[in-house]
């Protein structure tokens, strides 16, 4: 990809009749930078630069859009081909452990999150790892755009990640997905005790031919499983997982009541109590069966 745009640059310079050093004048750059880019050596072109070039050359946001596909060069492979997975499935089905999914962050809160990584060595690097992120989340909103089911773990909630108000203007996004189609929320709370991913994060990606792959991640590290068999029993795990959650009006109820700074947990009910819910529940369905035209059919009355 750093090639490709190295030649996309070099045939706009030509055919705008500039030489390298007054490219690199346009752009802010010395001369060997732009030999450097054309030649796919040396670092990466940044986002302020390809920016910069594409202004220069008159490029109408060409270079701007193949930037993303460069710069993902740099991430592990293991990453990159998550994301190139990612891209392509119909289906997502995450389990966010601590934070909450990139494409469900906002941009302050990944500014937050991606701010305190190990791999960023100045702010330049960070916006542009920023803006790659919120780049991934147009897929949310585009014609082929893929299911997305997202469990949260309530320590997700809870962490204040960016201090008070970035925490709110993300609890109130995770709200409002309530209303997005084909986005579905969940919370695990904490009373549902250990589970097979409290280590880290889990995501089952499933393909346009129906097969699956899962990924799993840590603070500093990810795996791609691309094994039928193992991702099959990644899938399961998922779903006891999403199993034990609560149901999703509940879930957006428990982040609205975090959102407002007044949950202390009362308003969650217990295990015991969800299950003595259900069954009142069943019991009334049970209680109110429709004849035809949908009409209760009348409780008959005790004789005298």
């Amino acid at each position: 990809m750093a090639a490709l745009f190295g030649t996309r640059v070099r045939k706009l310079r030509t055919a705008a009749g500039l030489t390298q050093a007054q490219l690199g004048a346009m752009t802010h750059v010395v001369s060997t930078r732009i030999t450097q880019i054309e030649r796919a050596s040396g670092a990466k072109p940044t986002l302020e630069l390809a920016r910069a070039l594409d202004a220069a050359l008159v490029a109408d946001n060409l270079l701007v859009e193949l930037w993303p596909y460069v710069y993902r060069e740099a991430f592990p492979d293991w990453s990159r081909r998550f994301m190139e997975y990612s891209e392509r499935a119909v289906t997502i089905r995450e389990y966010a452990a601590h934070v909450v999914p990139g494409l469900l962050q906002t941009e302050d809160y990944a500014r937050a999150v991606l701010r305190v990584g190990r791999t960023l060595g100045n702010t330049e690097q960070l916006e542009e790892r920023v803006a790659l992120r919120m780049g991934r989340q147009g897929r949310l909103t585009s014609p082929d755009r893929p299911e997305l089911w997202a469990v949260l773990d309530e320590a997700v909630l809870r962490r204040p990640v960016g201090g008070p108000a970035v925490m709110r203007a993300q609890l109130a996004r995770l709200a409002a997905t309530g209303e997005e189609a084909r986005i579905t929320v969940q919370v695990l709370p904490f009373d549902q005790g250990e589970h097979e991913v409290m280590g880290g994060s889990l995501t089952v990606l499933t393909m346009p031919d129906g097969s699956e792959g899962a990924y799993t991640e840590g603070a500093h590290y990810g795996q791609l499983i691309e094994d039928p068999d193992e991702a099959r029993r990644f899938a399961l795990t998922y779903d006891r997982i999403r199993a034990a959650a609560l149901p999703p009006l509940m879930s957006l109820d428990m982040i609205r009541s975090v959102m407002k700074d007044n949950h202390r947990g009362a308003k969650v009910p217990s295990r015991t109590e969800r299950r003595r819910l259900a069954q009142e529940q069943l019991q009334q369905s049970g209680r109110r069966q429709l004849r035809g035209g949908g009409r209760r059919v009348p409780g008959r009355r005790p004789g005298p």
